[in-house]
């Protein structure tokens, strides 16, 4: 689990996360905060080894000289294309649109 200033979020998917095919794989929209606070926004089929991966420095090149240091926000979508939307219109918010869409699904 990851405990933010915001709340506490696990890495691991829902267990009760909407699939298009019972035996595919729900996606994620995430978004990660570095060290200095800047947010990266992204999509996978699994939340805990994505952020493993960002960690070790692999995949987006957002993460080199500015690690990452918590998950702050997923979401789970039925297929790739919703998600790859919502990540979409996700990056498209300013930064304060973005807080706000992480203290309203995480209240507290």
């Amino acid at each position: 689990m990851q405990t933010t200033a915001l709340t506490t979020i696990s890495n691991e998917a829902p267990a009760s996360s909407p699939a298009a095919d019972p035996g595919a794989s729900p996606w994620f929209v995430y978004m990660i905060q570095t060290r200095s606070g800047k947010l990266y926004t992204g999509i996978t089929t699994c939340l805990e080894r994505r952020y493993r991966e960002h960690c070790l420095g692999k995949g987006a090149k957002f993460f080199y000289s500015d690690p990452p240091q918590k998950m702050v926000y997923h979401a789970p979508f039925p297929c790739r294309s919703s998600a790859s939307k919502e990540e979409y219109r996700i990056k498209q918010l300013t930064r304060s649109a973005k807080l706000t869409l992480i203290r309203q699904r995480y209240p507290g």
